[in-house]
């Protein structure tokens, strides 16, 4: 049995970029998927417009080492994404002595749908990284 999510959205924030006390870095961004809505019968709904109803589910993903690196870099707010990766629940007691749950979804590669950031100075089409560091 393998613990394999996909998920293709819209990026939802700048990522944002954190180490560990051991150094290890971490990149955090929000992803937005959408369906559409449907009624009782199956059909989708439609707004007065005629415009598809949609649900949007909103998922944390993390990135460690390259592809982490890769997205600080070049990943920003709007950018559509496909991420593969695996799904990670958390648990824990706050201050207040709640147990509290989570879920995030460790992201092994992040594919590029539109453009996004460009980095300075980038003349080749990789971001100027070297191959081992490029997610795709």
């Amino acid at each position: 049995m393998q613990n394999l999510v996909i998920l293709a959205g819209n990026v939802g924030a700048t990522p944002e970029t954190r180490s560990t006390q051991g150094g290890t870095k971490i990149t955090q961004f929000s992803l937005a998927t959408s369906r559409p809505k449907r009624d009782s019968e199956g059909k989708i709904m439609k707004d007065s417009d005629n415009r598809r109803i949609e649900d949007t589910e909103w998922h944390r993903i993390t990135c460690f080492n390259g592809v982490g690196k890769t997205v600080a870099q070049y990943v920003d707010k709007g950018q559509k994404v496909m991420v593969r990766g695996r799904i990670h629940y958390t648990r824990w007691t706050d201050q207040e002595n709640i147990e509290r749950y989570g879920v995030e979804i460790i992201a092994d590669e992040v594919t590029f749908l539109s453009r996004g950031r460009q980095s300075q100075g980038n003349t080749q089409d990789h971001g100027g990284l070297d191959d081992d560091d490029v997610p795709f």
